[in-house]
């Protein structure tokens, strides 16, 4: 993605089922679960880079020690900074006892993370702020350990204030700010009051029917208790991904099949899914079971996991990429009119790789066919030179772009910023046949497309192209996003800017002032979340009358190379990934109320100018 955005965060939670003297007798270590953390974490950095936290809960401990412990960091590599940091502790048990690591109750008993049951979390700062008072596991502590509570998720709500209002919660300023705040204390209410029911052994289950269908929005949550039991639960609509994996040893549970795979390196069909409304809910005995704490409603799995955040070693989502490039081949090429001599294609950034594989393959199914064409053609009129020439055309692939290190913009005067924003990215010299050949790029979404206009196009001008297309390999962005992704200003939009120049190109701004009226009827008889009423905005134009709107607007006024941009259709993202049918940001059509709330709320923004969330 071009545009740098905001987004999603990851959740790794491990079970150990067995005690440490069993981890150091078959794997040669006590802080196996510790370093399974590390690693699962780390096969999801991609998720979060402004901050990480882990929590541990330990079993069985004497009257009146600590069992609940937590730490957190916002260093620039959050997660080396934590598992540093329990490094250093292990090194100061080291020099009192040198052999400690070979006896699993001193180093339970001394090592605060040496813990039966482990949450990690990675964060985007999607509430903007990225102060480590932010970052995941909250805690809620009690002198009874089942009121003991670790939370962390990926998510957002956009109901946090009728979620204090309903536990009787005047929040604090900080709370405000914070869905998982609001969450924790609905969580905590619910756990106390099953609590009252079975001291020490609350009824999680119970605790989740009551509290999940109050969370509007998109998320999986993962939580440890005091008295030992923990659970993974994941919302009706299937919104935010969850994977879990089980066997005598550990039962553990991550944002990413592919985490869960290569770190405990076990098979595809071995890691589950867990499905919408469900929660793998673990006892303080070990034993799991999976029950369905709310009714599934229709799966809306995010669909940007599968263009982008998910890490693409998953083999589905390789597979679904792929399929994302390959669809968009055709539309391609009627825009260079089959003329595959004088195209050249490639992609930016490098995230954008699997799908570019895809078009190539487009590209290279077409030339195969019109191979056999023309050599059936030919009947016996044909020698081995012609025949060579023919069967060795190719489809013409470059490394066009490479992205420099990021450059750090230290002038803040706009003309000497935007000429440095225009160095981001750098191209290979000599690959273009300067006038006569298209070049091709294509990209995984364009969000603002601000970094197209100031660094790609002008950089890719230098080349001094036929033309220039740009591909994305996801539908227009026209909506925000409240369940986890921060995209919640309309004016950031490309499209939504291409959708309003048009209706004020062809006279109608009246669209603009009627929307806003209707909005604030709404508004005014607290009925927000009933419609997406932006969507009227862009009713009037076709998707390819604001592709070609976006064209111009991402093309400097000094260049005279066309510009073409072509974007996925609806149709062909879901053909290409069915399993994830999330598509509120392209559609304006959301899976719970407050995205309606959300949609409107930012377009009221807008219009008055407020440049803030919507949520």
């Amino acid at each position: 993605m071009s545009d740098e955005i905001k987004h999603e965060c990851g959740l790794a939670y491990i079970r150990l089922r067995k005690p440490f003297s069993y981890y150091l007798e078959k794997y040669g270590t006590v802080m196996y679960g510790l370093n399974k953390l590390y690693l699962l974490m780390e096969k999801q950095h991609n998720r979060g880079q402004d901050g990480a936290g882990i929590a541990a809960v330990k079993l069985n401990v004497e009257n009146g020690s600590p069992f609940l412990h937590r730490m957190r960091s916002n260093a620039q590599q959050p997660i080396a900074d934590l598992f540093f940091k329990v490094g250093q502790e292990v090194a100061e048990l080291e020099r009192y006892q040198p052999d400690i690591k070979k006896h699993p109750a001193l180093m339970k008993g001394h090592l605060p993370f040496m813990g039966e049951l482990l949450l990690g979390h990675l964060r985007y700062g999607t509430q903007g702020k990225n102060n480590v008072e932010f970052c995941h596991p909250f805690i809620k502590r009690n002198v009874t350990p089942a009121q003991n509570l670790a939370l962390a998720g990926n998510f957002n709500l956009v109901n946090t204030e009728e979620l204090f209002d309903l536990v009787n919660i005047d929040p604090g300023e900080f709370q405000k700010q914070s869905d998982l705040a609001a969450m924790m204390e609905v969580v905590h209410h619910f756990l106390t009051k099953e609590d009252e029911k079975a001291p020490n052994n609350p009824d999680v289950a119970a605790v989740l029917k009551k509290a999940t269908p109050l969370f509007d929005g998109g998320y999986t949550i993962g939580a440890l208790l005091g008295n030992g039991h923990s659970f993974v639960t994941r919302d009706a609509h299937g919104i935010r991904p969850a994977y879990y994996y089980c066997n005598d040893e550990v039962i553990v549970a991550a944002s990413e099949r592919a985490a869960i795979r290569t770190t405990f390196n076990v098979g595809e069909n071995e890691v589950l899914e867990l499905m919408p409304g469900s929660a793998l809910i673990v006892d303080n005995e070990g034993g799991y079971k999976v029950e369905q704490v709310q009714p599934a409603k229709e799966r809306r799995a995010c669909s940007f996991e599968r263009i982008y955040f998910s890490r693409g070693s998953d083999e589905k989502i390789y597979r679904e990429r792929i399929a994302l490039g390959y669809h968009l081949s055709h539309r391609v090429l009627e825009s260079i009119d089959h003329d595959l001599k004088h195209t050249i294609f490639s992609y930016i950034p490098n995230t954008a790789e699997v799908a570019f594989y895809g078009l190539v393959k487009g590209m290279e199914d077409y030339l195969n066919q019109i191979k056999i064409q023309r050599i059936m053609s030919w009947g016996n009129d044909f020698d081995e030179e012609k025949l060579q020439e023919m069967v060795t055309r190719k489809i013409r692939q470059e490394k066009i772009a490479i992205k420099d290190v990021k450059l750090r913009t230290f002038i803040t005067e706009d003309a000497s910023r935007n000429e440095m924003v225009q160095h981001v990215y750098d191209i290979t010299y000599g690959t273009v046949q300067k006038g006569l050949d298209t070049l091709v790029v294509i990209d995984d979404s364009i969000v603002r497309g601000t970094t197209l206009k100031e660094s790609i196009i002008r950089m890719l001008a230098r080349l001094q192209p036929k033309k220039v297309i740009v591909v994305s390999s996801a539908p227009q962005i026209r909506y925000p996003d409240c369940y986890g992704i921060d995209m919640s200003k309309l004016g950031d939009f490309i499209a939504f800017r291409a959708a309003t120049e048009l209706l004020k190109e062809r006279g109608q701004e009246n669209v603009l002032t009627d929307v806003y009226n209707e909005i604030k009827e709404l508004q005014r008889t607290n009925q927000l979340h009933t419609e997406n009423v932006v969507k009227k905005i862009y009713s009037s134009f076709t998707p390819d009358e604001i592709s070609a709107k976006i064209a111009q607007l991402i093309t400097p006024s000094d260049l005279d190379i066309p510009v073409e941009v072509i974007y996925q259709t609806i149709e062909d993202l879901h053909d290409s990934c069915p399993t994830n049918t999330g598509d509120w940001y392209f559609t304006g059509n959301y899976p719970t109320p407050g995205g309606n709330r959300v949609v409107n709320k930012a377009f009221i923004n807008y219009v008055d100018g407020k440049n803030v969330r919507g949520y």
